[in-house]
């Protein structure tokens, strides 16, 4: 009876993971809707999925990863979005940010970010 029910939570935790996961999926935000909504969405968890196109390992305790996906303008600076995280990811990775929205967020020192994603998780993106 101890192995069935084990094995039913099993069951239900995938089941539960997966449809989160999906969900997750439907609400992408691209990095210029970010930018362009970003008074609505500040303090909210929004996910972003995107290429990792820089990382500062290590500044004030946590990791920033730079991400691009192909949307915003890059002259008026709003193509690229940030997260921190105690994670890493590799240039060149495909993947979504997680983590709470900030609206002009300064670290003092020349830190300052218009959009930033604090607290970040990391996962690959799904593959096509």
């Amino acid at each position: 009876m101890k192995l069935h029910s084990i094995y039913l939570l099993g069951l239900v935790g995938t089941l539960g993971l997966a449809s989160f996961n999906a969900s997750a999926a439907d609400d992408l935000k691209t990095v210029a809707s970010i930018y362009e909504n970003g008074t609505a969405l500040a303090g909210q968890t929004v996910s972003v999925q995107g290429k990792v196109v820089k990382v500062v390992k290590g500044i004030k305790k946590r990791n920033f990863i730079h991400i691009q996906d192909g949307t915003g303008d890059a002259k008026s600076e709003t193509n690229d979005l940030t997260g921190t995280s105690q994670q890493l990811a590799n240039v060149g990775d495909q993947v979504v940010l997680t983590g709470v929205l900030v609206i002009n967020r300064d670290f003092g020192g020349g830190y300052l970010f218009p959009r930033l994603l604090e607290d970040t998780t990391i996962t690959p993106a799904a593959k096509p």
